[in-house]
C-alpha cells in the first residue's frame, strides 16, 4: 500500500483519513479519531500534515467551537480521483475466502479489540 501511495506523497494512515472523508463526508475530528481508532496526538499530526498539503480543511464546528470540522478540499478531492485502486490488497488477503468466514473473523477481532481497550481503560 505504501509503495503505491509514495508517488502521491501519502502514507497509509493519511490515505485512511481521506478515504473516511470521501466515504462519510465532513467529520468532527474527535469522531474521526474514534471511527479510525487513532490516538488524539497521532490524528492531530496526520490532520496537520493533510491541512499543510491543502488536502483537508479544518474549521471550527458550528455547534461547538472547541471541535474541529474536517472537510476535503478541492485539491483533496482531485487527488483522491487520481489515487490508484487499492482493492488488490483486500483481494490478496481475502480472495477465495468465504464472505461469511471473513465477517465472523472481523466480528471476533472487533470484539477482542473492544475487550482489550476496556481492560486498558480500567488501569
Amino acid at each position: 500500500m505504501d509503495e503505491r501511495l509514495r508517488p502521491f506523497d501519502l502514507g497509509s494512515t493519511q490515505w485512511y483519513v481521506l478515504w473516511y472523508l470521501v466515504n462519510n463526508g465532513p467529520s468532527v475530528q474527535r469522531d474521526l479519531g474514534r471511527a479510525l481508532e487513532l490516538e488524539r496526538a497521532t490524528l492531530s499530526g496526520i490532520i496537520a500534515t493533510l491541512v499543510r498539503k491543502d488536502l483537508v480543511a479544518q474549521t471550527a464546528d458550528g455547534g461547538d467551537q472547541r471541535q474541529r470540522l474536517l472537510t476535503l478540499t478541492a485539491a483533496g478531492e482531485a487527488l483522491w480521483r487520481r489515487l490508484p485502486d487499492l482493492s488488490f490488497i483486500h483481494d490478496a488477503a481475502f480472495g477465495g475466502i468465504d464472505e461469511a468466514d471473513v465477517a465472523t473473523t472481523i466480528r471476533v477481532l472487533k470484539s477482542a479489540t473492544e475487550r482489550l481497550q476496556t481492560l486498558l481503560r480500567k488501569d
